[in-house]
C-alpha cells in the first residue's frame, strides 16, 4: 500500500536555524531518504519551493488562470512530501516516525487509496 507524508513548515522554522546547523539538517534528511529508498519503500521525496513562489491555477473559458501565492489562512504551508509503499501502515507509521525532526514537529500521514498509475 502507498502513503503520503507531508512536513509542513514556515519562514519562521527556517530562520530559527542557525545557518552553520543547515549542513547537518540536510544532511539528516538525505541519510532518512537513502536508507528507505534502499529497502524500497521510499518512492520519492520532494522539497518545495517557498510559499512566495507558489501559484494558484483555475480554468477560464479552457484557459490557465494563473494568481499569486497559495491560498493560506496560516502561516504554515506544505514544504516537502514523501510517497512511501510499504507492506503495511504499521511499517509506514515507523518510517514516519524515523523522520527527522518527528520529534518535534508531527508529520501527516495519508494512506493512498487510488493510484492512477496502475490505470495508465
Amino acid at each position: 500500500m502507498k502513503y503520503l507524508l507531508m512536513i509542513y513548515g514556515n519562514q519562521e522554522k527556517w530562520d530559527a536555524i542557525s545557518p552553520q546547523d543547515w549542513p547537518a539538517e540536510i544532511a539528516k534528511q538525505d541519510a532518512f531518504n537513502k536508507k528507505y529508498k534502499a529497502t524500497g519503500e521510499l518512492i520519492g521525496a520532494f522539497g518545495l519551493g517557498d510559499a512566495v513562489t507558489a501559484k494558484l491555477v483555475k480554468r477560464a473559458e479552457g484557459k490557465p488562470v494563473v494568481t499569486d501565492g497559495p491560498y493560506l489562512e496560516t502561516k504554515e504551508y506544505m514544504a516537502s512530501f514523501y510517497l512511501l509503499d510499504c507492506e503495511s501502515e504499521e511499517r509506514a507509521l515507523e518510517i514516519a516516525a524515523d523522520m527527522p525532526w518527528a520529534e518535534i514537529e508531527p508529520v501527516e500521514f495519508w494512506p493512498i487509496l487510488h493510484d492512477a498509475e496502475k490505470d495508465l
